[in-house]
């Protein structure tokens, strides 16, 4: 299972530009809407992901709490990411058996709304260790995933998934 959910985030560039290298362990599904089910490199238009997605944990355990972070490594722009990463969103508490919808928000979602290029939306699943509280980072700006790791003492991840949005067009819109 490793290789096959690893390769399209080495290939992406997540692996290296938001997250190390890491064994999954739990399936995660996100859907927004009626849009569809989020896979690693499909696009998805600004004006389909404006609101959470639904996330749904398969084969995560039932005893434990998840923290669910997404990010944009590519803010401003892909070509020099001086804002990266960018906070879009954080869930904590999570159960293994249910939806986010019984999860805290730790940072409210923010919708993607990218002005240059082609943006990654990366989810980010971590296994919470007891006794761990989520706190909320001080800015949305220079976000470091790895660095909410470990100040949340989260530990690295156990699923994760990203897909692709660019600036929709008076055109593309149609």
């Amino acid at each position: 299972m490793t290789l096959r959910w690893i390769q399209p985030l080495k290939l992406a560039g997540v692996i290296e530009d938001v997250l190390d290298i890491f064994n999954p362990t739990v399936k995660m599904s996100i859907v927004y809407n009626t849009n569809g089910h989020v896979k690693n490199g499909f696009e998805f238009m600004p004006s389909a992901v404006t609101s959470p997605p639904k996330v749904e944990l398969m084969e995560a355990d039932i005893r434990k709490l998840y923290t669910l972070v997404m990010t944009d490594p590519d803010a401003p722009n892909p070509s020099d990411p001086t804002g990266r990463e960018y906070l879009q969103w954080i869930m904590a508490d999570m159960p293994g058996t249910k939806s986010n919808s019984f999860g805290r928000q730790v940072v409210s979602y923010e919708s993607p709304r990218p002005m240059i290029g082609i943006h990654r939306y990366v989810f980010v699943l971590f296994e919470q260790k007891r006794g761990g509280r989520t706190e909320a980072p001080p800015s949305r700006y220079h976000f470091n995933t790895r660095d909410f790791a470990e100040s949340n003492g989260l530990g690295l991840p156990v699923a994760a998934i990203y897909f692709n949005a660019q600036r929709e067009t008076a055109a593309r819109r149609r």
